[in-house]
């Protein structure tokens, strides 16, 4: 129960920062390319994303397949995807 908490807790909370933040104060691409450490971020994310993605697929916690962590990812960011995908292949 707490894991799924937890997916929850990454799903609305940062992702409700940024919704917040695109609805509200988004200008364009061009001033997320310039922000040099909102760039490393999305770029840290993205490495992280990969190598937990090959990770999975060379060793499966469960049925679930590894490019559902990714799409999950992508919807709600790594705090949502990696305990949600770990409590869908545990559950």
């Amino acid at each position: 129960m707490f894991i799924l908490i937890a997916a929850l807790f990454g799903l609305l909370v940062p992702n409700g920062l940024f919704i917040y933040w695109l609805l509200t104060e988004f200008h364009g691409v061009g001033d997320v390319i310039n922000d040099r450490l909102a760039l490393a971020f999305i770029i840290e994310a993205f490495l992280v994303l990969a190598i937990m993605a090959v990770y999975f697929a060379r060793n499966p916690i469960g049925a679930v397949k590894w490019y559902w962590f990714v799409v999950l990812s992508l919807i709600g960011g790594l705090g949502f995807g990696i305990p949600f995908y770990y409590w869908w292949n545990k559950r």
